[in-house]
């Protein structure tokens, strides 16, 4: 191979090895501008969790709700009498004697009085009414006697009476469906009322129970983020100590491995020395042996070119003379010896492994430096965590101990008289439902009598021969109508009471409640005994606030506007703790163990090595010379010579010229290919010197560049990455601390479900049971309004299909002519 070759692959791993170190200093720079986020940051939770609520109850919806509502805002128009209500309340006894405010409440309650007055009006009437039309018609009075006038408008008056009496018996009937259909509603209301109570009880509870829990979550994330801290401090080792060695190892890579480079060239040169050394000693050797062949060779010439026989063998003897093998030179062996043994003694692995083992130390020593420093940061972590764990103290989430507690003997209260609710529902159901089958029944007698009247009716027949189908429907008409006078009075005086509780429910209760006028009240001092929301709170407060703030599920730190109590800023202030971690780290000075990769021996070594040249070409032509060696010429003169010389002679030169042509074989076959080993060896070796010498001036440079680099910059970046290291695990704290503070003023106590429990308990009190107590009352009073003109039309109706005992015929055939009367002349 020749010495172009060798330097070629110099130069191309040269390169290399310059684009490795090149990488090494990106990836260097890409982890000193991006810290690990393991050690810098702590994933925090988007958000905290909140329990699952039961679903809220939904209001029924009945379709006649927007009519009693309707009805009832026309007999009370006036707003919400937030000032009796507060008489009331402060003056209990003394309201009944009080004038002024008997005339306000009655004021206030004249649309009431007005529809009570003719509730009266209607239940004094109607027995009365009913009283005398019985006995006159006992009396054949007011249609009592079984006659009916025939005329010509007869049928007219029955289709009008019929039709008349059937539009009214369907407003009856719709009426008692809304009236079934009201009462099964209260029933199911009723029924529903005490799953739906538990359901906003168990919401309420859930919420409360999950208050303190949510406000735990927030100082076990703390307790994470200090037990992460203190991990990477139990781990500043290899934390801090790889950050570092990052920071020297593009420097140290290069000139190690520049220094390895320089070492395996020493080591290879050394071997080829050797090799050298050693094909040399077998090439003397065997080039002695062949010299001596040589001089036995050219005695025994000498002797028999001396005999008297050999003719003119003398001209052949300078031939002879040429037949000699040169000695080689061995000088470049002695030559490099020395140096190289300089340069090997310099032992360049062992400060390889010295700087690799100091770089390798760098994490132990970080640790050992850090220790005291480290158990000083865990102290102050212990502090930080007790600061932290004051928030359930701070947020006073104790008291809502004894709310769940009243929470929970108000829900088994009305667990224990749900019972009690329900057998009383039920009997009232069993009532309400009797009357509605009752108003059924005066449907029915009119129905069947629209039915049968009709079907058993013969116009054209005289009222005295009507058959039993239709006298039997207007019997029916008269018993319908009779049960009407029975009935209706006493029906009256239902709807009146439940038109007084039911109105007043939805005026005084339910309408304000959903107005939010009946919270503003409850804010008022003094309405509820011993009740303050601003004692109770702590702060400015009111209960309407509080309910508009939750139907928007707000948290309770917005709610309760806890600004005013808990210095959050303070108490989730750990920089009072971070600024002693800090300085107390930046007081901490940690000493990397020095480095020296070179003596200036070592250098002046080095430098001596590239100093020096060695002769290549003398040993190389020397070899060159001995490799032309060539007896075949002069073994042809012999052998031409002992053709002509005389017998004693002739054999004596054949063999002497075999003897010179077995040296000339031994000479092919054991020094030529020792000579191209020697040869070969020497190229190499000069082409390993080459290397050792074109690599010397940059190994020194880039040690001295690395030493450089380690004296002058070890203690600011051991300082530099020591701070990067210390601001990843204050960041984690200061990280925490904003999600802390969001999770406590934004999540913590998102009051949603306690304003759906109060919704839930409008719902069921308001939506469901006095809208279905009312849409109940308001559809009985329908009926009962509409029984007077059904009574009326009923019975004059039922005369129109009755069996008459009287006749009075009426033939629409007979003509009726005027006949003048005479006159008596008196002229």
């Amino acid at each position: 191979m020749g010495t172009s070759e060798m330097m070629r692959r110099y130069l191309w791993r040269r390169a290399m090895e310059f684009m490795v170190v090149m990488v090494l200093l990106v990836g260097s720079g890409l982890s000193q501008a991006v810290p690990s986020p393991s050690l810098c940051s702590r994933v925090m939770p988007q958000t905290l969790e909140h329990p699952k609520y039961e679903e809220s109850t939904t209001p029924v919806g009945d379709f006649m709700a927007p009519f009693v509502q309707s009805f009832l805002q026309t007999v009370q128009s006036r707003s919400f009498p937030k000032d009796l209500v507060l008489e009331i309340v402060k003056n209990p006894d003394d309201v009944v004697t009080n004038q002024e405010f008997v005339k306000e409440v009655l004021l206030y309650e004249q649309g009431f009085l007005v529809g009570a007055a003719i509730g009266i009006l209607y239940i004094v009437l109607m027995p009365i009414v009913g009283f005398f039309l019985a006995c006159c018609r006992c009396n054949g009075k007011c249609g009592g006697k079984m006659h009916q006038k025939q005329t010509t408008s007869t049928h007219f008056r029955r289709r009008m009476l019929y039709f008349a009496t059937f539009v009214t018996t369907v407003i009856i009937l719709a009426g008692n469906v809304c009236m079934f259909r009201g009462n099964q509603a209260f029933k199911v209301s009723v029924e529903n009322s005490t799953v739906e109570l538990n359901k906003a009880f168990n919401n309420i509870k859930t919420f409360i129970t999950a208050v303190p829990q949510q406000a735990q979550s927030v100082v076990n994330e703390s307790y994470g983020s200090i037990q992460m801290v203190t991990n990477n401090l139990d781990a500043i080792g290899p934390n801090l100590g790889s950050e570092i060695q990052k920071q020297f190892k593009p420097t140290f890579t290069s000139a190690l491995q520049s220094l390895g480079s320089l070492d395996k060239e020493v080591e290879n040169t050394s071997g080829l020395l050797n090799k050298l050394n050693t094909s040399l000693t077998i090439l003397e050797s065997r080039m002695n042996t062949i010299d001596s062949d040589i001089n036995t060779f050219k005695t025994k010439v000498d002797n028999t070119f001396a005999k008297p026989g050999c003719i003119d063998c003398n001209k052949l003897k300078p031939e002879i003379d040429k037949v000699i093998v040169s000695s080689l030179n061995t000088s470049i062996v002695s030559d490099m010896e020395k140096p190289l043994n300089e340069i090997i003694n310099v032992d360049l692995s062992s400060k390889i492994k010295e700087a690799q083992g100091m770089f390798n130390d760098i994490q132990e020593t970080v640790t050992n430096e850090t220790s005291k420093v480290v158990q000083n940061i865990k102290t102050e972590l212990e502090k930080i965590k007790s600061q932290i764990s004051t928030v359930n103290t701070q947020l006073k989430l104790s008291a809502l101990d004894g709310v769940l507690s009243q929470l929970k003997q108000v829900q088994g209260d009305v667990d224990n008289f749900s019972p009690e609710v329900k057998r009383a529902e039920y009997i009232r159901w069993c009532v309400c439902s009797v009357l509605c089958c009752v108003i059924l029944l005066v449907v029915l007698c009119n129905i069947c009598g629209l039915i049968l009247g009709p079907l058993g009716l013969k116009p054209n027949l005289e009222p005295t021969k009507r058959s039993s189908m239709s006298n039997c429907g207007g019997t029916l008409f008269m018993t319908g109508a009779g049960l009407s006078f029975l009935i209706s009075w006493l029906f009256m005086l239902l709807v009146l009471i439940l038109f007084l509780i039911g109105g007043n429910a939805y005026t005084l209760l339910c309408k304000p409640w959903k107005d939010g006028e009946l919270l503003k009240l409850i804010d008022t001092p003094g309405v509820i005994p011993g009740f303050n929301p601003n004692a109770a709170f702590g702060v400015n407060v009111n209960i309407s606030g509080v309910y508009q703030d939750c139907n928007e599920n707000k948290p309770a730190w917005s709610v309760f506007h806890l600004n005013q109590q808990i210095n959050l800023d303070d108490m989730l202030n750990v920089s009072k703790y971070t600024d002693a971690i800090a300085k107390d780290f930046d007081n901490n000075n940690i000493t990397l163990s020095p480095v020296t990769f070179l003596t200036p021996d070592m250098k002046k070594d080095l430098q001596s090595f590239k100093a020096k040249s060695f002769d290549f070409k003398t040993p190389v032509q020397k070899i060159n010379d001995i490799s032309n060696i060539d007896f075949n010429p002069t073994i042809a003169k012999l052998d031409q010579l002992a053709t002509v010389a005389l017998v004693d002679s002739k054999q004596e030169l054949k063999n002497e010229a075999q003897s010179l042509r077995n040296i000339q074989t031994d000479i092919e076959t054991t020094i030529f290919p020792e000579l191209a080993t020697v040869n070969s060896t020497i190229d190499e070796l000069e082409t390993a010197v080459g290397g050792i010498n074109a690599i010397v001036g940059e190994v020194l440079s880039s040690l001295d560049a690395a030493q450089d680099f380690f004296d002058k910059n070890a203690a600011d970046i051991v300082k530099t990455e020591s701070r990067v290291f210390l601001d990843c695990q204050l960041g984690i704290f200061s990280a925490f601390a904003g999600w802390a503070k969001k999770m406590i003023t934004q999540e913590i106590g998102r009051c949603g479900p306690v304003a759906g429990a109060v919704n839930s308990a409008e719902i069921i009190v308001c939506s469901n049971m006095v809208e279905s107590l009312n849409a109940f009352w308001f559809s009985l009073g329908w009926c009962m309004i509409f029984l007077i003109p059904s009574l009326i039309l009923s019975i004059k109706l039922a005369k129109f299909y009755r069996r008459m005992k009287y006749a009075d015929v009426f033939d629409e055939r007979i003509q009726l002519n005027y006949i003048p009367r005479a006159q008596m002349n008196f002229h």
